[in-house]
């Protein structure tokens, strides 16, 4: 191993705490996606082999997406944690209070890649170059225990959503071999993409329709929003999982430079970016959000969707994000 690997993936660090436990809960955000469950329950599968370990994994949502029950292990997911003396490892989580449970006072070991990240566990392996959080997972547990078949399918899953099916610009040598590491371990890529691609919803069609419908150009045409409001999220039928992705239509026209799309929810509305070039980060931490450089997000509570886009758009301007293009 060399320095560099051990610096950014303190595997020792990792195996002293898991010794010092019997129990591991493992964390996934609210709201999650392929990312956060995929790292997760890879986890899981790794240290589930552990006769000695009581292991958990959480996610406190209401729903979960249905086209990722294919995972391995998918079904052992609670929506509460059990164990209160565990050690906690969070995923693909940037701030604490987005796994919805209350860690103080827990050890916690924060596997992230968000450069966002607040730091808020005892043991931080958070890898902002990594495109997927499955990533930094991989190549920290790579070093102390073999990975399973059933490890390598989630941790797979889990970096194939993450690069938007290898087209981001996190994509790079690096994420190919990790890539090419999980397949000869067993995750097959063809049964991973049938189930990302084939497997759509009709809610999630019905409120992309909607969200189509609400598609407005502005700034000389470099940005594009697109939202939906709470009578459309109804009528289509729709879950928040229906709704992931429909921000990379707003992205993906010629003339954009950064998409938006913002849905109403009942508590606020809830906003995710997008970008080709410019850092939409910037973007996100004024309003309490984080993410990436070209993926990032935030909510605003008691707030209505076209004083939410006019102060967007205003942001946007404000900081000069275009000029970053």
């Amino acid at each position: 191993m060399d320095r560099m690997t051990e610096t950014l993936y303190p595997a020792k660090a990792l195996t002293d705490y898991l010794t010092r436990f019997e129990a591991v809960t493992i964390l996934t955000h609210i709201n999650p996606d392929a990312d956060t469950l995929g790292t997760g329950l890879g986890i899981y599968n790794l240290l589930k082999t552990d006769r000695n370990k009581h292991v958990e994994i959480v996610n406190v949502s209401k729903d979960l997406p249905n086209y990722l029950d294919f995972l391995p292990g998918f079904g052992k997911i609670k929506k509460h944690a059990d164990f209160e003396e565990s050690m906690i490892i969070s995923c693909d989580c940037g701030s604490a209070a987005r796994l919805g449970v209350d860690i103080n006072g827990r050890t916690v070991v924060n596997i992230d890649h968000h450069q966002s990240n607040e730091m808020y566990g005892e043991l931080n392996v958070v890898v902002p170059d990594a495109a997927s959080a499955s990533q930094v997972a991989y190549r920290l547990f790579e070093q102390i225990m073999p990975i399973n078949e059933e490890a390598a399918i989630c941790f797979y899953a889990a970096l194939f959503s993450d690069t938007r099916y290898f087209t981001t610009s996190s994509v790079n040598e690096e994420v190919f071999a990790v890539a090419k590491a999980l397949v000869d371990l067993g995750a097959k890529p063809n049964e991973v993409a049938y189930n990302f691609t084939q497997r759509r919803s009709l809610a999630s069609v019905r409120i992309l329709q909607k969200a189509l419908e609400h598609l407005h150009l502005h700034l000389d045409a470099k940005v594009a929003t697109m939202f939906v409001t709470k009578q459309d999220i109804l009528s289509a039928g729709a879950r928040i999982p229906d709704m992931e992705g429909i921000v990379d239509y707003a992205r993906s026209l010629a003339t954009v430079e950064i998409g938006i799309f913002a849905m109403e929810l009942g508590d606020g509305v809830r906003v995710s970016l997008r970008s080709k070039l410019a850092d939409v980060s910037k973007l996100a931490q004024i309003f309490g959000g984080g993410g990436h450089s070209h993926a990032a997000g935030f909510t605003l509570k008691q707030c209505k969707i076209d004083e939410t886009m006019d102060t967007i758009l205003g942001k946007i301007k404000e900081l000069g994000l275009l000029n970053e293009t």
